[in-house]
C-alpha cells in the first residue's frame, strides 16, 4: 500500500527555497492590519527623507534634495494613474502627457495673473483639474476604446500631440510664453513668509506624498472590487471577458477616466510647484518617460510602478552629468529588463477575487505567487 509520503509531489507544490520568495510569501500571508503596522514606520521614514537628507541618497550639490524628492513623488503619482490604464486594464496609452498638460493648464488659467479668466484659490483647482481631465478622458475614450493594441496607442499618441499643438496655436493658452506666477496652497511660516514656494521642495513633497497615499488607498480598493476584477479579465483576454458577460467598453472607459483624473491632478500639482506653465513641458519624450516608469517598475503592481517612477526621476537628479543621456540609459535598461525580467522589477500579482489572498492560501496551501509571462510559461511546461 502506498503511503502519502511515498507519493510523488507535484512540481508546482514544491516549497519555495529562495529567501526572496519566502519573504514575499510571509508578507502576503500576513493579515492586512499587520501589514499596515509594518508599513507605518516606512511611511514615517518617507516623510522624514527631506529632513534627514541621507548622504547615500542625497542629490546635492547638483540638485536640491527636497526638490528632487518632490519630482520623484510627482512621477510616482503619474505612474499610479497610468498604471490604472496600462497595468490594470491593459490599454496601451502613449499620450498620457496630454492629461498631465490639461491639469497644468487648468491650474494656470485659474490662478495665474497672466490669465484673463476668473481666479480661484489654488487648492480648488486640484479637484477641478480632475473633473476637467475626466471629461476629456470620457470624450477621447468613448469613441476610441473600441480600438486595441497598436491602433489605440496611435490614437492616444495623437491626443497628446493635439493637446500640445493646441497650447501652441490657441491664443489664450499663450504658447511658449506661457503663464507665470501660478498659484500655490496658502500658509505662512513663523516669519510670515509663504510655505509653498518654488524653492521649498519639502512642503510640496509632503503634500504630494499625502495625496499619493490617499490615491493608493482608493486605487487599491478599486482593484479588489468588481471593477478591478473586470480590469484584470480584460487585460488577460478581452474576448473571453466579453463572452463571460463583462461590459468591456464600460470598464475600459472607467479605467481611462480614472487614469485621466490622476494625471490631471499631478499636472495641477506640478504647475503649482514650478509656478510656470508653457507648451514646452508636454512633449512625446515626457510621455515615454511616464510609460517607462510603469514598465520598469512592473506594470500592474502599484508598489512596482512607484519604485519605477523613483528610479526614472531620481537617477537624472542624482547623477547630473548623466542627465543628458537619460533616454539612452533607460532605453538600454528596458531592453535588458525585457530580456531577463519581462514582468518588471516587481511583477503584478494575480488577484481576481476581492479576498483572493485568503482564498488562494486555503485552496493551495501556500501564499500567492508573482505572475509573469515567463513564470506562466514555466508552470505550463511543468504541468505538461
Amino acid at each position: 500500500m502506498t503511503t502519502t509520503s511515498d507519493r510523488p509531489k507535484a512540481s508546482g507544490s514544491a516549497p519555495a527555497s529562495s529567501d526572496n520568495v519566502s519573504l514575499r510569501d510571509r508578507w502576503n500571508s500576513l493579515p492586512r492590519p499587520q501589514q499596515w503596522l509594518v508599513l507605518i514606520p516606512v511611511v514615517v521614514l518617507i516623510y522624514a527623507l527631506p529632513v534627514l537628507n541621507p548622504p547615500l541618497l542625497t542629490t546635492e550639490p547638483g540638485t536640491n534634495f527636497p526638490l528632487a524628492l518632490f519630482d520623484a513623488a510627482r512621477f510616482a503619482l503619474i505612474a499610479i494613474g497610468l498604471n490604472v490604464v496600462v497595468g490594470q486594464a491593459g490599454l496601451l496609452d502613449l499620450g498620457y502627457v496630454g492629461f498631465f498638460a490639461i491639469g497644468s493648464y487648468v491650474a494656470a488659467l485659474l490662478t495665474s495673473p497672466d490669465s484673463v479668466l476668473w481666479h480661484i484659490p489654488y487648492l480648488w483647482t486640484l479637484p477641478l483639474a480632475m473633473v476637467v481631465t475626466m471629461f476629456f478622458g470620457l470624450v477621447l475614450g468613448g469613441p476610441t476604446l473600441r480600438l486595441r493594441g497598436d491602433y489605440l496607442a496611435i490614437v492616444t499618441l495623437g491626443f497628446g500631440e493635439i493637446v500640445r499643438l493646441l497650447a501652441t496655436i490657441v491664443g489664450p493658452l499663450k504658447g511658449q510664453v506661457g503663464f507665470q506666477s501660478v498659484g500655490s496652497p496658502p500658509g505662512t511660516n513663523s516669519e510670515g513668509d509663504p510655505i509653498f514656494t518654488t524653492s521649498n521642495g519639502t512642503a510640496w513633497y509632503w503634500l504630494v506624498v499625502t495625496i499619493t497615499i490617499a490615491i493608493l488607498f482608493l486605487v487599491g480598493n478599486l482593484e479588489r472590487s468588481r471593477v478591478g476584477r473586470a480590469w484584470v479579465a480584460i487585460r488577460e483576454d478581452e474576448d473571453a471577458a466579453e463572452i463571460m458577460g463583462v461590459a468591456t467598453i464600460r470598464f475600459k472607459l472607467w479605467a481611462f477616466v480614472i487614469g485621466a483624473a490622476i494625471g490631471g491632478l499631478s499636472g495641477a500639482l506640478f504647475a503649482g510647484q514650478v509656478g510656470f506653465v508653457n507648451n514646452q513641458k508636454f512633449d512625446v519624450p515626457t510621455s515615454v518617460l511616464f510609460l517607462a516608469a510603469v514598465v520598469l517598475g512592473g506594470s500592474g503592481n502599484k508598489v512596482g510602478v512607484v519604485l519605477g517612477a523613483f528610479v526614472v526621476s531620481y537617477i537624472p537628479n542624482r547623477f547630473v552629468e548623466l542627465a543628458a543621456y537619460k533616454y539612452l540609459i533607460f532605453g538600454i535598461a528596458l531592453i535588458v529588463l525585457m530580456m531577463f525580467r519581462p514582468q518588471g522589477l516587481l511583477g503584478a500579482r494575480q488577484r481576481l477575487l476581492a479576498y483572493g489572498r485568503q482564498a488562494y492560501l486555503r485552496l493551495v496551501g501556500r501564499p500567492e505567487q508573482v505572475s509573469s509571462d515567463s513564470s506562466l510559461r514555466g508552470e505550463g511546461e511543468k504541468a505538461g
